[in-house]
């Protein structure tokens, strides 16, 4: 099939458990969701993320652009200013992009990794 699609990704339930995550001494981060392979593109990492509130580190090996469908917190950049986010931003990374996410309220995501 040429196209791909998930229906009504904001309220989408039965997400896989993608296992957790967080910092020592910090809550500990459910993370799961959902990922789509695109015919040909396998190296294209794409779907939707979803994580519970809390800190962890996240090093971004590939360039990634994702749009936030719910949740709020921020992305500290190693060395850079704080990046605020909630439902409806969407961010562009560029490779190798290391910093600290802060989950506020569950955030949930569309992600499309190069």
């Amino acid at each position: 099939m040429k196209v791909q699609q998930i229906k009504q990704g904001i309220a989408l339930q039965g997400l896989e458990d993608w296992g957790t995550a967080g910092l020592p001494g910090t809550p500990e981060v459910r993370v799961s969701g959902i990922q789509k392979i695109i015919p040909g593109c396998e190296g294209i990492d794409a779907g939707i993320f979803e994580c519970t509130p809390g800190t962890y580190r996240r090093s971004v090996e590939q360039a990634e652009v994702m749009h936030f469908l719910g949740g709020r917190g921020q992305f500290t950049p190693d060395g850079e200013d704080t990046i605020h986010f909630s439902g409806g931003d969407t961010l562009f990374f560029e490779a190798h992009t290391e910093g600290t996410w802060e989950v506020e309220e569950t955030m949930r995501k569309v992600y499309v990794i190069f």
